[in-house]
């Protein structure tokens, strides 16, 4: 085992067999949404690369973990969908930097946890699920011999390992893609554009407001809480906040997308084998090869992109729906979803907590009555 010197403190790193797979199986659920952020939208797909690179070392080496580093799913779902162009996924990315950040220094957001309750942030995941879900038969209509193709081949990479769908499909699609520029991808380093324009609209407030539910509720306090439980380290969730702010304010300006950390890819990473921070660098050297040669993917099939997307959205869907104990929490998650399909990801929020927070005071008036 390998070790490093990181702000004086020793950081242990291995790059075994585990290591490796972890940082695999912490790619499964990124690559997808950041080939479809760079082919549907403005950004630059080799940036938006770069800056996941740049970030997995960064916060692997500073908290001496795998931690994972990944798309603030709200706010990429939504730009996937077309809900937010990219300008205004540049603001809410740049907001909810400066709000986590202030959050953190302040120890708001272990009190905006235990004010937003946990269906409310399964219902905004289940709204994005279900708008990637519209994105992605949208797109698969569009060809559906190739859409075709794409399930077939997630068909048969699931009866190998139900994780295998998605990667399955974005390595046809990959290769595809190949086979568009005839074999050869052109190598080039990615440049840096000038700074996108900040568009702060009713859309990017209201998609700000969805992220900032999940991030706290996902992003902070599980990751935490997933922290103690696998590594048996003591991480503050206004430290993952500050950190993530941080992330933020630093990599949109440069042609990153909104980042957080999250819950479910530390814990993919353990599941995977990952120990240490040295799958944070495995996984670096991925993101930056692949940055390399991001021109590739402009050759993706849309179609094959379309069926990616839906597979995302059922595993996203899957993940909420799992974590319901009663059923009134399975009608606030459902009818956030419904809600987000009626009007939008930010109003389906507002009225997800307004009616969660009602139920909670009626419960506890009852429990008094009864007493």
């Amino acid at each position: 085992m390998a070790t490093a010197e990181v702000f004086g403190r020793r950081v242990a790193l291995r790059f075994d067999r585990g290591e490796v797979a972890g940082a695999l199986g912490d790619s499964i659920t990124v690559l997808p949404l950041v080939v479809a952020l760079g082919a549907l939208t403005d950004a630059s797909l080799g940036l938006v690369l770069l800056g996941f690179a740049v970030f997995q070392v960064v916060w692997g080496l500073h908290y001496g973990l795998p931690m994972s580093v990944e798309p603030m799913k709200a706010l990429a779902g939504l730009a996937i969908a077309g809900t937010l162009g990219y300008g205004e996924l540049v603001a809410a990315g740049l907001l909810a930097g400066g709000v986590l950040l202030v959050a953190g220094a302040t120890g708001l957001v272990g009190r905006i946890a235990r004010l937003v309750g946990r269906p409310v942030v399964r219902g905004v995941q289940f709204a994005v699920a279900l708008l990637l879900l519209v994105a992605g038969i949208e797109l698969a209509a569009g060809a559906p011999v190739v859409a075709a193709g794409g399930v077939a081949v997630a068909a048969g990479a699931a009866l190998v390992d139900r994780r295998a769908p998605a990667p399955a499909v974005l390595l046809a699609g990959t290769l595809a893609a190949l086979y568009a520029v005839g074999g050869t991808p052109t190598v080039a380093f990615p440049t840096l554009s000038a700074f996108p324009t900040p568009m702060v609209t009713q859309d990017a407030l209201t998609g700000l407001a969805g992220q900032l539910a999940m991030t706290v509720g996902n992003a902070a306090v599980a990751t935490a809480l997933l922290v103690e439980d696998l590594y048996s380290r003591d991480i503050s969730p206004d430290g993952l906040a500050r950190s993530m702010g941080v992330t933020n304010l630093l990599a949109v300006p440069l042609g990153g997308v909104p980042m957080c950390h999250g819950s479910g890819g530390l814990a993919g990473k353990h599941a995977f084998g990952a120990r240490t921070a040295g799958a944070n660098i495995v996984l670096a050297a991925l993101y930056a090869g692949a940055a390399l040669v991001a021109g590739l993917w402009s050759g993706f099939p849309m179609a094959a992109l379309g069926v990616l997307l839906v597979l995302v959205a059922v595993h996203l869907g899957r993940v909420a729906l799992e974590s319901v104990e009663t059923p009134a929490e399975g009608a606030v998650v459902v009818g956030t979803g419904a809600a987000a399909l009626l009007a939008n990801v930010g109003i389906a929020f507002l009225l997800a907590a307004g009616g969660h927070a009602a139920y909670d005071r009626l419960r506890e008036r009852t429990t008094a009555g009864e007493a």
